[in-house]
């Protein structure tokens, strides 16, 4: 697959804002697997996606945290609250946007996402 090489590297720079470097290398793991979709999701979901202007990495990251816990895809979330606190979230934030979600997708969603978020909180003492 061509890559469209200024998505590319947006999407290899977000990345680098929003991650840490064992993140996105634990990440990278998908390139074995498929190239294809690292490009898609490094081009499209980083560098067309949340390198778009207009809201903050910060909103972004509200936004993505919310789908994620709504879809219950709890890996996905759990990279995505490291990358919330990185680019400026703070625990509190990430508590009321789980209690939020309580109302809207249901509490077993909003505990198991409470429970992987305590856990992330307790590697950021």
């Amino acid at each position: 697959m061509e890559k469209n090489n200024t998505s590319y590297e947006t999407g290899i720079s977000t990345l680098k804002e929003m991650f840490s470097q064992d993140t996105i290398n634990q990440m990278e793991g998908i390139k074995n697997i498929s190239p294809d979709l690292w490009q898609m999701i490094v081009g499209f979901g980083f560098g067309d996606v949340y390198g778009r202007p207009g809201l903050s990495l910060e909103q972004k990251e509200i936004i993505t945290l919310t789908t994620l816990i709504t879809q219950g895809a709890f890996e996905q979330f759990e990279v995505h609250v490291h990358g919330a606190l990185k680019v400026g979230l703070s625990k509190e934030d990430i508590i009321e946007i789980i209690i939020q979600c309580a109302a809207y997708c249901g509490f077993p969603k909003a505990v198991q996402a409470m429970g992987i978020a305590g856990k992330i909180f307790e590697s950021y003492k």
